[in-house]
């Protein structure tokens, strides 16, 4: 079986026992699935069969370059939100074509960057954003391809940090204003208008409001379409999320089910850019048991070598992973408080968590850790980054170095 199993008392890759792969590279790791990749960019793609599509992996989730090399072996585009992002997916393997740039601060540097590379499109956040872009085009001698962000201003039902498509966030054009906007670029030398663009946010397990979406950018299409301007695509960003608590919610198939109907009105190439639904179910993040302590008065807290610094969402988001040791002891099931090594108490993996008995130096799991994991990772209290490793066709290999203490101050030196 693929994924995260259990065999002969033990979670394993693919197969292959997780203990071993953490053992050989220390702790704490990153352990991911390829076939797990494989198989939702695979429900994903077969979801909007039938209409003309590209997945455009979102490199947000997670940029790890052999996790960016097996999603374009698989066909994917990629969904870049800095120049970093973009330098990542070129590494990678993937063309300028097959890029689109994201973001809503790109610097001059950034845009110039993008400008010179000729990519499939620049998704444009404002009207000063189409001056500079314009400008950097015309001095090239070019016309960029640009798609337009829109914010429809539609709830999305999601963690008010990671909500992009209302009016007060920061994200995009209104929509109110964007078919006025859309014939000024038209009109600019150095812009060539191929895609209107929306993202209402991440995590969204409703699909209605991604339908909303859809319908609202569909109306846009045809408003500009019928005033002269001709569009490639329509591009309807990510957001579908997964069930962290073992549930399932919003299928490939529902949000397809929601979308389509306004997309095949407008007849234009549809593109998509998840990013959490096809990693992170492929990713987990192990730890080891630096300390159990237990007092009268205060809840019995197991003490990992891994906390905020690998894996910030459940301080972050106030989110949710389930917890479970990869070696479960035989035993009475107890509650803990599953906490980090920081000097922080929000460093803490999971509230009122039930697991048999612990000891020092027990391997502990936290699951569906594979987007917003490493990404997000830092420094703090001078921690090193951890190791990576992929689990693909009954093997396994270090897909990124833990750093040492010589990487980590480098820099400084």
């Amino acid at each position: 079986m693929s994924g995260f199993t259990w065999r002969d008392g033990q979670l394993t890759c693919d197969g292959i026992p997780v203990a071993e792969i953490a053992r050989a590279t220390g702790t704490p790791v990153y352990i991911y699935s390829a076939a797990l990749v494989r198989e939702a960019h695979a429900a994903f793609d077969a979801a909007f069969e039938g209409y003309a599509h590209a997945i455009h992996y979102a490199l947000k989730a997670n940029s790890t370059l052999a996790i960016l090399r097996l999603l374009r072996e698989l066909g994917a585009g990629a969904d870049a939100n800095s120049g970093g992002e973009i330098e990542a997916a070129l590494r990678a393997g993937f063309e300028p074509p097959q890029i689109v740039f994201t973001g809503v601060g790109k610097t001059r540097e950034e845009l110039d960057h993008a400008v010179s590379l000729g990519l499939k499109a620049i998704n444009i956040e404002s009207d000063g954003e189409a001056d500079r872009i314009d400008a950097l085009a015309r001095a090239r001698g070019v016309r960029a391809r640009v798609a337009l962000r829109v914010n429809p201003d539609i709830e999305a039902s999601t963690h008010a940090h990671i909500s992009t498509g209302q009016r007060f966030n920061k994200f995009g054009v209104p929509i109110d204003a964007a078919a006025p906007l859309l014939r000024r670029l038209a009109a600019r030398p150095g812009l060539e208008v191929v895609g209107l663009h929306v993202h209402l946010g991440s995590q969204i397990l409703d699909v209605g409001p991604l339908g909303s979406a859809a319908w609202a950018l569909a109306g846009l299409a045809r408003e500009v379409r019928d005033a002269g301007l001709r569009l490639e695509h329509i591009d309807l960003g990510g957001g579908l999320g997964i069930g962290y608590e073992g549930d399932v919610h919003g299928s490939p198939a529902e949000y397809a089910s929601a979308v389509l109907p306004a997309v095949r009105e407008t007849g234009l190439h549809l593109l998509l850019e998840p990013g959490r639904f096809l990693v992170a179910p492929a990713g987990i993040l192990v730890g080891r048991v630096a300390d159990t302590k237990s007092y009268a008065g205060s809840p019995r807290f197991v003490i990992l070598d891994t906390g905020m610094t690998e894996l910030i969402r459940p301080m972050l988001y106030e989110a949710f992973h389930r917890i479970v040791a990869v070696t479960p002891r035989d035993g009475m099931r107890q509650e803990y408080e599953v906490v980090g090594p920081l000097c922080e108490t929000s460093d803490t993996l999971g509230h009122k968590r039930e697991l048999g008995p612990v000891e020092v130096d027990d391997l502990i799991a936290v699951l569906d850790a594979g987007a917003y994991g490493f990404v997000m990772a830092s420094n703090y209290n001078r921690r090193r980054m951890p190791a990576e490793a992929l689990v693909d066709g009954g093997t396994w290999r270090v897909v990124r170095k833990r750093q040492t203490y010589g990487d980590l101050f480098r820099n400084e030196e």
